[in-house]
C-alpha cells in the first residue's frame, strides 16, 4: 500500500475541515475524528494498517501525559491525594460496580466479561477532557482540579485492569505469583526513574543546555520521555504512565518550561493524529445496522456515569463543582478501546459486542467534546451561583508585575533598577548561562522562552503591570511581540531595539514604546556635550 497519497488526503481534509468547524466554534478534535472516518472509507483501509497506525498515534497521549507530568509535579500530587485517590478510587469503583451489574444482568455476559466491561466504562478519556481544559484555562479551576485527579487515577488503573484480562483468560493457576510479580516490576520502575531524577537528570539537562542547541536540547527531551514510557511498557505498564512519572520528574528541575514550551507542538500533532485513528476505528456498515443499539448505549454509559460523579462529589463539593466534574467526565476514554480490544482477543467478549461497545465509546467522546465547549452555560442552566475566580499555581505570586525578557547587559540593568523601586519583578531567559549567573546574583530568573505563548501564560503576562523586551537579537524580538500580542493584547509593552529599522519590525503589534538605542543613545550624548559646552561657557 502507498502511503503517501494517504497521509496526503488525511492533511488536506483535516485542514479543510476544521478550517469550516472553527467557524462555528467547534472543536478540532471532531475535526480530526470526521477527518479518520474519511480516509477509512475512501482508501478501504484494512484493520492492520490502522492498528499499526494507532501505535504510533498512541503517543500523542503519552506526550499530553508527559505535559500533565509536568504540571503535576510530586508535591503538587501529594497536595492532590484527595482528588486523585480519594475520588478516584470512588469514582472508578462505584462506576464498574453499576456497568458491571447491567452488563451481566441485562447484557447476557459473563462473569469476567461483565466486571471488565464495568472497569473499562467507567474510564474517562485523558486525552479529551484535558485537551479541552487546557485550551480553555479551566485546568486549575476547582471542577479542573478534581477531573483531573480522577484522570490520573484511571491512567494509574488502566494497570491492573489489563492485568485482570490476562488473569481471567489464563490457564495458569499461579495467580499469586502474577501478582507479586506485578508488584516487583512497579516498585523497580518507581526506583528507576526516582534515582534517575534526582540524581542524574539535572546535572545531565545543564551540560545540554550549555551547548545552547535547541535541537541537541529537544532530542534529549524525546529520549528521556520515550525512554521512560519505553521502560514502563518492558516491565508490562502502559507507556502513558511511564510518560507521566517522567514529567513529574523534570518538573522538579530548572528546566519544566523551556521543556513544556519546546514539546507543546510535538503534542498537539501526535494528538490530532490520535483523534484521526479514531474516527478509522469507526466501522461503518456495523455501525448502520446496529445505530440504534449504538446511541442507546452511549446515551446510557454518559447518563449513569453522570449520575454517579455527580452523586458521590456531593457530598465533598459545592453543587455547581459537582455538576462541572461530573459532565467534564461522562464520556468512555481511549483506554478502553484497548480494554475492549484486548478482552475479545483473548474470548472474554464476543465480536458484535465489541464492535458496538467500540462504537458507543466513539460517540460519547465526540458528544463530551460539545459539552465541554459549553460546560459553563450548561452549568448556568441548572447550578447558576459564581465561581470563585482561581489562578493556577505556577502563577499564583504573579500580578501586577513586571516581566523582564533577557538576562543580558541591558536586562541587569533593568533589574537593578526595577529592585532600587522595590517593584515586583521576574525574567525570563533562555540562555543557560545568563540564568545560571541570574541565579548567583539572587534573582528571581527562570530558564524559559519568553517568545513561547504557553510560558507568557504560565508568568501571567496578561495582569502583569509592564512587559520590558530587553533581548539583542532581531528575530528574537519579533517573535516574543508576536506570542504578548496573541497573549496578552492589553499589556504595556515596551521594547529595546539597536537600530530604526529593528523597531520597524515590530510595527502593527501590540508594543507601547520602543527605544531605540542608537537613537537615544545620541540624543544623551548631544544632551551631555550640550550641558558641558553651556558649562564651560558659565564658567567664563
Amino acid at each position: 500500500m502507498h502511503y503517501l497519497p494517504i497521509i496526503l488526503l488525511a492533511t488536506f481534509l483535516s485542514v479543510v475541515i476544521n478550517l469550516f468547524l472553527k467557524r462555528f466554534n467547534v472543536p478540532t478534535v471532531i475535526g480530526y475524528i470526521m477527518t479518520g472516518i474519511a480516509v477509512t472509507a475512501f482508501f478501504d483501509l484494512h484493520r492492520d494498517f490502522t492498528e499499526q497506525l494507532h501505535h504510533i498515534a498512541e503517543f500523542g497521549i503519552v506526550f499530553l501525559m508527559f505535559t500533565i507530568g509536568l504540571e503535576f509535579s510530586y508535591r503538587h500530587l501529594i497536595r492532590m491525594k484527595r482528588e486523585v485517590f480519594l475520588y478516584g478510587t470512588l469514582q472508578l469503583l462505584l462506576s464498574a460496580l453499576i456497568f458491571g451489574f447491567f452488563a451481566y444482568n441485562l447484557g447476557g455476559l459473563s462473569f469476567k466479561g461483565a466486571i471488565i466491561t464495568g472497569l473499562a466504562l467507567g474510564l474517562s478519556s485523558t486525552a479529551i477532557v484535558l485537551k479541552m481544559l487546557g485550551e480553555s484555562g479551566q485546568m486549575h479551576a476547582p471542577f479542573g482540579r478534581k477531573a483531573v485527579g480522577i484522570l490520573i487515577f484511571q491512567d494509574m488503573a488502566v494497570i491492573p485492569i489489563l492485568l485482570m484480562i490476562t488473569i481471567f483468560s489464563s490457564r495458569s493457576s499461579d495467580l499469586g505469583g502474577m501478582l507479586w510479580q506485578t508488584f516487583i516490576d512497579a516498585v523497580a520502575v518507581a526506583i528507576v526513574i526516582y534515582l534517575v531524577g534526582k540524581y542524574l537528570l539535572e546535572w545531565v539537562l545543564a551540560q545540554i543546555a550549555r551547548a545552547n542547541s535547541t535541537e541537541i536540547f529537544l532530542s534529549a527531551i524525546l529520549l528521556i520521555v520515550i525512554g521512560a514510557a519505553q521502560l514502563a511498557h518492558f516491565f508490562g505498564f502502559s507507556y502513558s504512565l511511564g510518560a507521566f512519572l517522567a514529567g513529574m520528574m523534570l518538573a522538579e528541575t530548572h528546566y519544566k518550561y523551556k521543556i513544556e514550551a519546546e514539546l507543546v507542538p510535538f503534542r498537539d500533532l501526535l494528538l490530532g493524529l490520535f483523534f484521526v485513528t479514531v474516527g478509522m476505528q469507526i466501522d461503518l456498515p456495523v455501525v448502520a445496522k446496529n445505530i440504534g443499539w449504538i446511541l442507546g448505549v452511549a446515551v446510557a454509559v454518559m447518563a449513569l456515569k453522570f449520575a454517579t460523579v455527580y452523586l458521590f462529589l456531593r457530598f465533598f463539593t459545592r453543587s455547581r463543582v459537582a455538576l462541572k466534574t461530573a459532565l467534564a467526565l461522562a464520556q468512555v476514554g481511549e483506554f478502553a478501546l484497548a480494554v475492549f480490544a484486548l478482552a475479545q482477543a483473548n474470548g472474554l467478549l464476543d465480536a458484535r459486542i465489541t464492535q458496538i461497545m467500540l462504537s458507543a465509546i466513539i460517540v460519547s467522546m465526540v458528544a463530551s467534546v460539545f459539552i465541554l465547549a459549553r460546560i459553563r452555560d450548561i452549568a448556568d442552566r441548572f447550578s447558576p451561583e459564581p465561581e470563585p475566580d482561581f489562578r493556577p499555581p505556577e502563577s499564583a505570586g504573579f500580578h501586577n508585575h513586571v516581566i523582564v525578557c533577557g538576562y543580558g547587559p541591558l536586562g541587569r540593568k533593568v533589574c537593578a533598577e526595577l529592585k532600587r523601586q522595590q517593584a515586583s519583578y521576574l525574567v525570563l531567559e533562555h540562555d543557560i548561562h545568563r540564568m545560571e549567573e541570574g541565579q548567583r546574583a539572587g534573582e528571581p530568573i527562570f530558564f524559559a522562552n519568553a517568545a513561547n505563548e504557553g510560558t507568557l501564560r504560565h508568568f501571567n503576562a496578561a495582569e502583569a503591570s509592564a512587559v520590558i523586551v530587553a533581548v539583542d537579537n532581531a528575530k528574537h524580538l519579533r517573535l516574543i511581540c508576536e506570542a504578548l500580542d496573541a497573549v496578552a493584547p492589553e499589556a504595556n509593552v515596551v521594547a529595546k531595539a539597536k537600530t530604526r529599522s529593528e523597531a520597524e519590525l515590530v510595527v502593527g503589534l501590540n508594543v507601547d514604546h520602543v527605544v531605540i538605542e542608537s537613537e537615544e543613545m545620541a540624543r544623551l550624548l548631544v544632551a551631555e556635550a550640550m550641558r558641558c559646552r553651556l558649562g564651560i561657557h558659565a564658567k567664563r
